[in-house]
């Protein structure tokens, strides 16, 4: 980096574009039973969160090998301003369908801002410092977590939910100027040739594994040769994608990174911890406000446990990792995020609120464990010319993470409790008998509308299949913790890290 870099000015540009991408996540999270309500399309709730996570994912090594190759400010400022025509676009949204696509549109944008963003902190800062930004970044995240429930709260009950989108242009401007002005690098360019055949079989098939995982067994039997049909397509793709990038010059995913045995257990962490991240950020806000009948913003309140202890933990991973070993940090914070959805499956009808707070406060301690000491030492376990792919790769199985996970868990769902209603129908239903699962399917707004005999009904449906993806998300944070098991020890992580920097 060159020295005319005012390091101060472009860590706060970073931080700006770190609070733009986290206020997102948690605004959107406590949001989306009103957009329903209002858009009509229940069955559609996953998509709105799958969709974006899948260009995000999509995007994100193709951006990091562009910032390798063009320098991360131009590819950071292009994200920035991808993600918020893509925000003020979803604030425009008139149907469910239209919100996906632009929510698809902003993830394409989003795919730049958070691993250019580290990989920036990367590049500034060295070794121990750099350990410690994640702790400082972390607490911006934190911070975005605070004020998402409330400024998004405050919009979806007083003004309107569109703002949650639109209050992402001063702040992404303000990023802009911030990396105009005073960021300046210097790097050796190269011969620039970018995987787009990589990049679109990769697309085309998971978008297949989407398609197929969120319809099967709703719109489309399991066994149906419409979901087989798009498994064997997804399975090829996948394939293929692998192939293609064995055999380009500038892979859009350098599968040579994943023979670093840290970068390898690493990206798995991450992809289990951001799976269960993303179902606890989806669902437990719509047990609150659909099946407790609580508010956006007191929906949104419940996620701010998580906002305070995730930064907290974070700062102590990002201090005390060189003195007790990255593992055992890593290790601590997957244990805690096991504990905590192992606290989810204890949750009823009738749990007192203090449950909730308790669980995401554990969770969030367990997340700034995990992800501190796994960000640094991927950045670590390579040279510069790297160091934007292998964050990037990070980034990337995160998404995919978030992306699956939302996915599976989304189809559970609507299977779920289209099964439970029709397995479970009151027998006095009266009218309602007919239309209560295609009620609970395609809207969110009826709920007022139901007879309080049957309300009770409902929540039960709910909460069975709530409870099912409570279930899936502990499975998968006991994967983690066998994960983290396999990371190699803090010995050889320094040994590496002498090598390459």
């Amino acid at each position: 980096m060159s020295q005319q870099t005012n390091r101060t000015m472009v860590t706060i540009a970073m931080m700006v574009a770190t609070f733009l991408t986290a206020i997102d996540v948690t605004v959107v999270s406590t949001a989306m039973p009103h957009i329903v309500r209002e858009l009509q399309g229940l069955s559609l709730y996953s998509w709105v969160f799958a969709i974006y996570t899948l260009t995000t994912s999509v995007t994100t090594p193709i951006y990091g090998k562009l910032a390798d190759l063009f320098g991360r400010k131009v590819i950071f400022s292009i994200g920035v301003v991808l993600f918020v025509l893509g925000s003020v676009l979803s604030g425009m949204s008139q149907t469910m369908e239209q919100l996906i696509w632009f929510r698809a549109f902003q993830g394409i944008g989003a795919g730049a801002v958070m691993p250019i963003t580290f990989t920036i902190i990367g590049d500034i800062f060295p070794g121990e410092q750099r350990a410690r930004m994640q702790g400082v970044f972390s607490g911006v995240w934190g911070i975005a977590g605070l004020l998402g429930p409330l400024v998004g709260g405050m919009f979806v009950d007083h003004f309107s939910w569109r703002w949650i989108f639109y209050i992402n242009v001063p702040v992404g401007a303000i990023s802009l100027i911030l990396v105009f002005m005073f960021l300046h690098e210097s790097f050796e360019r190269k011969s620039k040739k970018i995987d787009y055949w990589g990049a679109l079989v990769f697309t085309a098939a998971i978008s297949s594994l989407l398609y197929a995982l969120l319809n099967g067994g709703t719109t489309y039997p399991w066994g149906s040769s419409t979901i087989i049909s798009l498994f064997v397509l997804a399975a090829v793709g996948i394939v293929l994608f692998l192939w293609i990038e064995t055999k380009v010059e500038e892979p859009t995913l350098p599968l040579s990174l994943f023979k670093n045995p840290v970068i390898a257990v690493a990206n798995i962490i991450g992809f289990f911890i951001s799976f269960v991240l993303i179902g606890v950020n989806v669902y437990l806000p719509m047990w609150i406000q659909t099946i407790l009948n609580h508010s956006a913003t007191s929906s949104g309140l419940t996620l701010m446990p998580m906002s305070f202890a995730w930064p907290l933990a974070s700062t102590f991973a990002g201090r005390y990792m060189y003195k007790i070993g990255s593992k055992l940090t890593a290790l601590i914070g997957v244990i805690l995020v096991s504990l905590g959805t192992c606290w989810t499956l204890a949750v009823q009808l009738n749990s007192p609120y203090w449950y909730f707070v308790g669980l995401m406060i554990v969770i969030g301690f367990g997340m700034g464990y995990a992800m501190t000491p796994t960000t640094v030492l991927i950045q670590s376990a390579v040279g510069w010319q790297m160091r934007g792919a292998a964050t990037a790769s990070n980034s990337f199985v995160r998404s995919l993470g978030q992306t699956i996970g939302i996915t599976i868990l989304g189809s559970m769902f609507n299977t779920s409790v289209t099964n439970y209603a029709k397995a479970h129908m009151p027998a006095n239903a009266g009218q309602h008998a007919g239309n209560i699962s295609h009620f609970l399917q395609s809207s969110g707004g009826g709920l007022a509308k139901i007879p309080p005999a049957m309300r009770q009904f409902v929540d039960q449906a709910l909460a069975h299949a709530i409870h099912q993806i409570f279930m899936v998300i502990f499975i998968v944070a006991v994967a983690s913790l066998v994960a983290t098991l396999f990371l190699p020890s803090h010995q050889r992580v320094m040994q590496q890290q002498k090598q390459v920097n």
